[in-house]
């Protein structure tokens, strides 16, 4: 509670244009709103540049923040609107049949890839599997530790729609893991 006092401490001073408490604010989320945003972009280039967009709007807008939520879950939600606007202005390059045929597949079958990956990196890549929807909840939910009310403020979604992902999500994530290999379907 002690964090979350003092955030909002740092965004009433950043509202009065404190460059020091911006400092502060970058130095607690940055690289929990970059994690999180990468996660969405799944490139480290868009990533930088989306969680550098996020700090430039909170300082922008840090008078408008009415501690509804955390400043960490309005920072999240900020970099989730972002991400996904980012994501729809990205057009994607074409590969033309002919050159993507031409590309060797030098990947590994599944089972040689569960036996060189650690468990971690096996998580890691199940969860990349999973639909966007699923990934951000999962994302949320695990990684930043947030409640099923954070993350339906985060997302702008109803609370039970939250629920219905996150129990897919688990679900497709369960069926993922097992297919790579590992015992436990989810931790």
């Amino acid at each position: 509670m002690q964090d979350q006092t003092d955030d909002r401490t740092l965004i009433t001073r950043i509202a009065g244009q404190d460059q020091a408490a911006l400092r502060a604010l970058l130095g607690r989320h940055q690289l929990r709103v970059y994690r999180f945003v990468l996660r969405i972009v799944r490139r480290e280039a868009v990533a930088e540049e989306v969680t550098n967009e996020v700090f430039l709007e909170a300082w922008r807008n840090a008078g408008s923040y009415e501690a509804r939520s955390s400043v960490g879950t309005w920072l999240l939600s900020i970099a989730h609107n972002r991400a996904v606007s980012t994501l729809r202005r990205r057009r994607e390059e074409t590969i033309d049949e002919e050159s993507a045929g031409a590309i060797a597949d030098d990947g590994d079958d599944p089972e040689v890839v569960a036996q060189k990956l650690d468990k971690a990196e096996a998580m890691r890549r199940c969860i990349a599997a999973l639909s966007a929807e699923h990934r951000t909840i999962i994302d949320l939910v695990y990684y930043h530790e947030k409640s099923i009310n954070e993350v339906s403020e985060i997302l702008n979604i109803p609370l039970n729609t939250v629920k219905t992902r996150m129990f897919y999500a688990r679900k497709k994530l369960s069926e993922l893991l097992a297919a790579a290999g590992i015992d436990r379907g989810w931790p």
